[in-house]
């Protein structure tokens, strides 16, 4: 069956459901949201914004999408399909959420691998008005919201399946807009990640951060799994975009962007975790 818009939006400003009417979006109350012309909607009130423009830059959008598009990460995307495959339960319409989904390399790869199989409503949310853009212009079957996850502008109980792929979770959402029983999928770098690309731009490593023991307030953990392999990236402009693209990129110090920018190819070890949880 064929994708599908998604039909479980909320108003931002007071949580009630938002119906398509023309070229917006209204809720009973009388707001609307205006759908832009690359297709997606903005749901994030300026009130609720903590800066002019939150989130990833145009310019890193950019170089994540030039990055992605080689196919280096192509295996973590895969082992997500994977996942959320085996854990979706056979029915008539699969509601699916990337909260954080930046220019929609995963949420594309994903409605790929599930179409055909039951009507497939997926929506890709980011607070970056540039990753939305981007994913809008290149997924156009798929419905996309510039939002936060702070403040998810879907109904409650809606989603079959929710993804924060390498963001920022906030759990209490997640659960409000999942389905009990449905799928919260998490994926996060290990302490290894990109560890050769930070020994050259950083003085020294931090020590990695504790990995998640606990499991979040309503939801039971359904295990999880390491993917890691080694990755050599080619050429100066691929390790740029490749810094470009994280944190590491305004993180670094000048002295260590100088090193990185004087490299022509370098090996990095993709090392990352993804965990499951059912709502219960």
């Amino acid at each position: 069956m064929p994708l599908a818009a998604f039909d479980q939006l909320a108003c931002p400003l007071d949580g009630v459901p938002l119906a398509q009417d023309g070229q917006s979006w209204r809720c009973a109350s009388g707001h609307s949201f205006d759908i832009a012309r690359q297709g997606y909607v903005h749901l994030l009130p300026v009130q609720k914004k903590r800066s002019r423009e939150p989130g990833d830059s145009k310019e890193m959008v950019a170089a994540r999408r030039r990055f992605l598009e080689t196919g280096g990460y192509e295996p973590v995307s895969d082992a997500v399909n994977r996942v959320v495959t085996a854990g979706l339960a056979v029915q008539p319409v699969w509601r699916i959420l990337d909260a954080g989904s930046g220019e929609g390399y995963y949420t594309g790869r994903l409605a790929e691998a599930l179409s055909g199989q039951t009507e497939l409503q997926v929506l890709g949310l980011d607070i970056s008005k540039w990753a939305v853009q981007s994913a809008a212009k290149r997924y156009k079957d798929l419905s996309w919201v510039v939002a936060s996850n702070a403040n998810l502008p879907v109904l409650p109980e809606a989603v079959d399946a929710l993804l924060s792929l390498f963001g920022f979770p906030v759990y209490g959402e997640f659960a409000r807009v999942l389905k009990p029983g449905g799928l919260l999928l998490q994926v996060d770098t290990g302490p290894d990640h990109l560890r050769e690309l930070r020994e050259i731009i950083y003085p020294e490593l931090k020590p990695a951060k504790a990995e998640q023991s606990t499991c979040p307030e309503g939801f039971r953990s359904l295990g999880a799994e390491s993917v890691r392999y080694p990755l050599t990236v080619e050429g100066q402009d691929r390790i740029s975009d490749l810094l470009a693209m994280t944190p590491h990129g305004y993180r670094a110090t000048e002295d260590g962007r100088r090193r990185a920018a004087e490299l022509t190819g370098l090996t990095v070890t993709v090392d990352v975790t993804i965990r499951t949880f059912e709502k219960h």
